[in-house]
């Protein structure tokens, strides 16, 4: 075990910070978890040389360890098959990588991702709302939200579309990009939203990094333009499902 340079983990910290507050389902409780983890890492307690494979792996044990209480989900996912679910897709980092970081072989990462990516076909499905000013990128991100598995019930362009759509429709899943031209801001739109409506919310974004800074309250979910259909996927799965028991 070393110690790893601040410099090195300021620059994993965004990252860090994504995963973790995936893997809880909450802005608060994966921002705590990252903290911990790095006074650990800091402390001369840090798994190998690169820092942000090294905070990914300190995050999950830690989580393993019982810092986070799993909510049960009998038909669902195990613990380990979302954090490789998280780490290959929404991190992208390589199976090969992934496998250690969830302590698991790499044959038994690759049959867990497997069976993961079975069950998914067949997760709960939610009512979504999109948020995307883009006519075009809109109408791949609906094609995507179906074939999940999930019902579109409104595409808004514009904050105060967005507003009303969820005023009427109350979806179980907001899908939202931050930037929306002359529409407004995606971010403005969801405040309004759950200052009557609740539901979880997944961000688009292509600057990730500048959504998680820990310094405001932020998005539990935030995946990166441009993304893949299984990035959509277990990101919905796991901001549906939640992740964690809600105390």
């Amino acid at each position: 075990m070393t110690a790893m340079r601040r410099e090195d983990l300021l620059r994993a910290l965004p990252y860090g910070r994504r995963y973790a507050r995936a893997l809880t389902g909450s802005q608060s409780r994966g921002d705590s978890l990252v903290a911990d983890s790095l006074k650990e890492m800091l402390g001369g307690n840090a798994p190998g040389a690169d820092a942000r494979q090294a905070l990914y792996e300190t995050v999950t044990r830690r989580f393993d360890s019982g810092a986070i209480s799993l909510a049960p989900h009998p038909d669902g996912l195990t613990s380990k098959q979302r954090q490789l679910l998280l780490l290959t897709a929404l991190e992208e980092v390589p199976v090969e990588d992934a496998s250690p970081i969830v302590a698991l072989t790499l044959e038994q990462a690759r049959a867990q991702l497997e069976d993961a990516r079975d069950r998914l076909r067949s997760a709960a499905a939610t009512d979504v709302l999109i948020i995307e000013d883009e006519p075009i990128i809109a109408m791949d991100i609906e094609e995507l939200v179906q074939g999940c598995g999930h019902r579109v019930v409104g595409v808004a362009a514009s904050e105060q579309e967005a507003v009303e759509i969820a005023a009427r429709t109350r979806p179980g899943l907001i899908l939202a990009d931050i930037n929306l031209g002359i529409g407004g801001d995606g971010t403005t739109a969801v405040t309004r939203i759950m200052k009557r409506h609740h539901a979880p919310v997944i961000f688009v974004t292509a600057y990730p990094e500048r959504l998680l800074t820990g310094q405001s309250v932020e998005p539990a979910f935030v995946i990166t333009k441009p993304f893949e259909p299984m990035t959509l996927a277990i990101a919905t799965y796991q901001a549906v499902t939640g992740g964690v028991r809600l105390d």
